[in-house]
């Protein structure tokens, strides 16, 4: 049985599966299985699979006939799993040779850590963007470590390539496949509201920015099930956090209303924000009505050619 199971989706990646898969198996720590599941890729990405099963047998392929989507993938993985802990991985991401020496360190500490790291942003090529996970999703200063369950409520800025956690403690936690994009999200806020998280700041992942990453291709979707998400937390936490969280979240339920022009509920959702947290919830309405003012001034002048 080995001690870390590693997971890895698999979906028309043929251009970079090889390099993750190499990333995995030439770790400096050797006791993992690598999991792949190719899930109805119409690449070559299954060719590449399993030349890479024939070399090293700590690979487990698993071929889907169709797309199940990201979520049944993933849980399939899970179940799939022999390993004490799980690290879940992309097949078009990279991870530097110690990273998993490096998280298992610490969780010797604690295994109930849910440890995480740094990401670098990498492009279509594998060069750094010269830009940090942290920094592409404004969360340098944001709490990383420890109970980190109400701040992650406002917002997922954790980088999923990069952590590991106990299976044993992911028992009754899964990732919601009514979900496509977002499942991820929903699943780190569940396990925060169990665990503390420990966040390594040196960069342990190489996450990569292409044209096929969902953020960009299905960014409206992507908004849409925000909403779903943000009414998820709200329902089943309300009796656990803070009235200033609760009015965070209304607020860009709300915010997230007025970009598809559904104005009813956003005013909904921002009186509720204001209910919840009067003085919070007006300075952030205020911050939003100051930057649209200062966008139609830039327009007017751009078009007076000024």
């Amino acid at each position: 049985m080995p001690l870390i199971s590693v997971i890895m989706p698999s979906y028309n990646h043929e251009e970079f599966i090889s390099k993750a898969i190499e990333s995995v198996l030439n770790q400096t720590f050797e006791d993992i299985e690598l999991i792949i599941i190719d899930d109805g890729s119409k690449d070559k990405s299954k060719e590449k699979i399993k030349y890479y099963k024939k070399k090293d047998n700590r690979i487990l392929a698993i071929f889907h006939n169709e797309n199940k989507g990201i979520a049944r993938t993933m849980n399939e993985g899970i179940e799939k799993a022999s390993g004490k802990y799980l690290s879940l991985f992309s097949s078009d991401d990279v991870w530097v040779k110690d990273k998993l020496k490096k998280q298992l360190k610490i969780l010797q500490e604690n295994k109930n850590y849910v440890v995480w790291s740094e990401g670098l942003i990498i492009d279509d090529q594998g060069n750094p963007t010269g830009e940090l996970f942290s920094q592409k999703h404004g969360a340098c200063k944001r709490k990383k470590s420890g109970n980190i369950f109400e701040e992650l409520l406002k917002g997922n800025y954790i980088c999923g390539q990069s952590i590991i956690f106990k299976k044993e403690n992911i028992k009754n936690i899964k990732f919601d496949e009514k979900l496509k994009y977002l499942n991820d999200y929903k699943f780190m806020v569940d396990l925060a509201r169990r665990y503390e998280f420990y966040f390594i700041p040196e960069p342990l992942a190489m996450y990569r920015i292409h044209g096929e990453n969902t953020i960009n291709s299905e960014r409206e979707n992507c908004f849409k099930e925000d909403i779903i998400i943000r009414k998820y937390f709200l329902q089943e936490y309300a009796n656990e956090i803070q009235t200033k969280t609760k009015a965070s979240i209304s607020f860009t339920i709300g915010m997230l209303n007025l970009h598809f022009e559904k104005k009813t509920n956003a005013k909904k959702w921002i009186y509720n924000a204001i209910k919840f947290d009067p003085l919070y919830s007006s300075k952030k309405l205020l911050l939003y009505y100051a930057i649209k003012n200062i966008n139609n001034i830039k327009k007017i002048i751009k078009r007076a050619n000024i």
